[in-house]
This record gives structure tokens, C-alpha cells and sequence, in this order.
């Protein structure tokens, strides 16, 4: 029987005390919170149905919920709404990916205010526009111009949003006149302060990777600060970095440096991975597969023998409120309609890649009919097994067991 306490514990093992407390303390508000937090668990406990032995080979992103939608800017500049976290992408058969998302649905229905009949009800809607976008076999993107109803005010709302207004709330202004200079925020909530030996060590990678580049001055780095982001991820080594960009003040870029650690969901399939130089590369090759267009800076930076991903700063207020407080039934349908769309795209757009099925085989799989019975029902019973192990690490914590004091 498996040790669901011990199992977490084993798993976060070695990852940065500060960070690790606070991921500890977030599971335990809520179960869609604990399922962020525990992918590695999900995957162990997938139920051993058919349907996630037989269905097509598709790249996933491999941690996708609720939360790992939203919208970025692209290396073209502009902005997008798509999947953006993929540090445990991987092959695997295309239901892994789905029920996942199907079941944070489920598991999140309290989070957004809805009834477990209206969750099951969003989660019959992302099914069948899966479904229905897989038969099309032609991968689309969001973005403002193609968007509606939230999302679409989402990407206007960032339009809206100068730089200068974006780096005040992360960044303080210090000294006057040709002296004046950021510094990023130490607030113990999106960031904390980084050690001289992390200081020295992100530099010469930045350096390193800025030596490359047809304008250095670009990366020049301003300050740097231990990043607090995400769930999963906490407690992993992750920076915030400011850089010079276009020119002091207004004109800086905030970057995101985070270390890469193994797939779950590679390490709980039994189908063969493709090689890469690091996990790093992993997760930058998958995505730029399956987003329409990349990430701004996305790159993958070595440190040691360790894989590291670069990208632009990705803001938590980026994404989208599904809060039935917020929004009608008939917006919150629009809107999972839509990122049922955005992970069939993703799917048909990396079809045939290095083992993934074709687009003829998806097409073929979207015509038929009983999987999405059979996903459904999974869905349920993998959110049940949430609820469960919820309770028993909310038992744990309680008794002090993920105290690290």
C-alpha cells in the first residue's frame, strides 16, 4: 500500500527549505492546490483502464490543469493564450494528458465556485471540443485578434499594460538622476533574496548565454532574486532576473531561470523517451513543438552538469479567473471549449514527431465515440483518489510530519 506522506516527502527531498515550506503549507488549503502539487502522485496512481494503454501517442505537457493556461508574450512580441508550463512534457498516450486536466476540473470545482454537476458538465464540454478540434486536423492559436469573451479580455488587458507599470510592481527605483536603478522586490511572497554564491553562479551562465547573442548589452544583469512561483516547482532552484534590456529603468526585462528535474509522467510511462543533453532541453524542445509560437527568450542553459530553462518572466496574473462568481455557465463553457482546442492544436501540432501518432491517426481517434466515456469515468475516479490522498496528507501535516523547522 502506498505511503502517500512518505511518498511526498521522498520526492521534495533536497529542494530549498525556504520554498519547500511554503509548498507544503499551500497543499494543504485545498485539494486542487494538493494536485498541482503532487503530479508525481497522479501518475502513480492512474487507474490501470484501457484507455491509457491504447489511445495515440501525443507530445504532452504533461502537467496540465486549470492553472498552466495562460497568456504570454512570444518571441514576435506579441501575445498569446496557450498552455505555458511544460516541466513534465513527455510522449505518452494522449489520455494521460487529458485526464489530467479533466480531473482538475473535478477536483477544482469548489476552487471556482461550481457545483460537482456543473464541473462534470464543463468537463463533457472539453471532451467534445477536443474531440471535435481533432477531426478538423488543423492546429489553431489564441490570440487577441482570434479570442473571445474572457480570454480575449485577458489579451486586451495586457495590451493596456505599460512595461514601466509591470516592473513597479515587482522592482523598486533606488538612487537619482543617471544613478537611478532597480532593484527587484524581497517581499518573501514572489521573491526572496539570493545568496552571493547563487549571484555568482547565475551571472557567468547569463554571461555565458548573453556572449552568444547579437546584442550582449541586453542581458547585462541587474539584480538577482530566489523566484516564488508555481506549486509543483517550489522549492526547486529558480531565479528571478533583471536585466538591462532596453535601458535603464523603464526599459528593463525581467527573466525566469528554473532548474529542470525529471518527468513524472516520463518516469510513470512505460513508453521510450527520446535522449536529450539535459531535462532542460527536454522541456524547450517539447514546447516549442507544441505552442503556436515560443515563449520570448525560451532557451535552454546548462550550469554544471545541470539543465536550466530561460524565459521571459511569466506574471501568476497572466491567466485567466474561471470563478463562477465572476463569469455565467455559458462564458465558463466558451472558455473550456477553447482549451479543449488549445490542447488538441497542441497535439495535432506536434503529430509525427519522434514517435507521436500522425494527424490521420488523431483524426481518426476524434471520430470515435466510446473513449470519451470511458476518460470521463476515469476523470472521476482519479479526482476521488485526490480527495483521498488530500485527506491523509492533511492528516500528516496536521501532525507535524511536514515540518521542517
Amino acid at each position: 500500500m502506498l505511503d502517500v506522506a512518505q511518498t511526498i516527502a521522498d520526492f521534495n527531498r533536497g529542494r530549498d527549505p525556504d520554498r519547500l515550506v511554503m509548498k507544503y503549507r499551500n497543499m494543504r488549503t485545498s485539494p486542487f492546490v494538493f494536485l498541482r502539487g503532487t503530479c508525481h502522485l497522479f501518475y502513480q496512481r492512474l487507474p490501470k483502464n484501457s484507455i491509457f494503454k491504447t489511445a495515440p501517442l501525443t507530445w504532452n505537457c504533461g502537467d496540465l490543469h486549470l492553472e498552466n493556461f495562460g497568456s504570454y508574450k512570444g518571441d514576435n512580441r506579441l501575445s498569446y493564450f496557450d498552455m505555458n508550463d511544460f516541466d513534465e512534457a513527455a510522449i505518452a498516450p494522449l489520455t494521460w494528458e487529458l485526464v489530467r486536466l479533466l480531473t482538475s476540473i473535478l477536483v477544482g470545482a469548489e476552487s471556482i465556485s461550481a457545483s460537482q454537476y456543473e464541473a462534470y458538465s464543463l468537463c463533457e464540454t472539453l471532451v467534445d471540443a477536443y474531440a471535435t478540434a481533432l477531426t478538423h486536423g488543423k492546429a489553431t492559436w489564441v490570440e487577441r485578434e482570434t479570442s473571445h469573451g474572457i480570454i480575449h479580455q485577458l489579451l486586451n488587458d495586457l495590451r493596456e499594460r505599460d512595461r514601466a507599470t509591470y516592473l513597479n510592481r515587482r522592482t523598486t527605483i533606488k538612487g537619482r538622476g543617471k544613478h537611478r536603478q532597480r532593484v527587484i522586490n524581497i517581499d518573501g511572497k514572489k521573491a526572496l533574496a539570493a545568496t552571493d554564491e547563487q549571484r555568482a553562479i547565475v551571472t557567468k551562465a547569463i554571461g555565458d548565454y548573453a556572449d552568444t547573442q547579437p546584442n550582449p548589452e541586453f542581458f547585462k544583469i541587474i539584480d538577482i532574486a530566489r523566484r516564488i512561483a508555481g506549486t509543483g516547482s517550489l522549492g526547486v532552484d529558480r531565479f528571478a532576473i533583471l536585466v538591462e534590456g532596453k535601458g535603464s529603468p523603464d526599459g528593463n526585462y525581467l527573466l525566469d531561470l528554473k532548474n529542470a528535474l525529471p518527468s513524472a509522467l516520463a518516469h510513470n510511462c512505460s513508453i521510450r523517451q527520446p535522449k536529450w543533453p539535459t531535462e532542460a532541453h527536454r522541456v524547450v524542445d517539447i514546447e516549442r513543438r507544441m505552442q503556436a509560437v515560443s515563449m520570448a527568450f525560451l532557451t535552454a542553459v546548462k550550469i554544471g552538469k545541470e539543465g536550466y530553462i530561460l524565459r521571459a518572466l511569466q506574471p501568476t496574473e497572466d491567466r485567466i479567473s474561471l470563478s463562477r462568481k465572476e463569469h455565467t455557465m455559458q462564458e465558463l463553457h466558451k472558455t473550456i471549449a477553447c482549451l479543449g482546442n488549445i490542447v488538441a492544436s497542441a497535439h495535432l501540432r506536434s503529430a509525427g514527431r519522434d514517435g507521436s501518432a500522425i494527424a490521420d491517426e488523431l483524426i481518426e481517434f476524434g471520430h470515435k465515440r466510446k473513449w470519451k466515456i470511458k476518460l470521463l469515468k476515469a476523470a472521476q475516479e482519479c479526482a476521488q483518489q485526490v480527495e483521498n490522498d488530500w485527506g491523509v496528507y492533511c492528516t500528516a501535516f496536521d501532525d507535524g510530519a511536514f515540518n521542517l523547522s
